[in-house]
């Protein structure tokens, strides 16, 4: 077993996660979804999701390099951090 595999993926003969509702698209431009687990299949390319982050949905326009990742992967849950500095008297 490869050590650098740290999960394991979806059997092919099973293909790919994609939720039934992203199924079922039409000609809608923007698409709202809070399935970060589906995966990102040739159809979907040209697309705008918005995906809920937990938070707020944030718009993801995909491209032909983002097909097989996960619509969550594009859609950050977590905001930077940063110290504030304190002012001087």
């Amino acid at each position: 077993m490869e050590k650098n595999k740290i999960f394991m993926s979806r059997s092919k003969h099973k293909g790919p996660y994609v939720d039934n509702k992203l199924f079922n698209i039409n000609m809608k431009n923007e698409i709202k979804t809070s399935s970060r687990a589906s995966e990102i299949i040739p159809k979907f390319i040209g697309k705008t999701f918005q995906v809920h982050n937990g938070k707020t949905f944030s718009n993801v326009q995909i491209i032909k390099e983002m097909v097989g990742h996960k619509l969550g992967e594009f859609s950050p849950t977590r905001q930077k951090f940063a110290f504030k500095k304190k002012k001087k008297k």
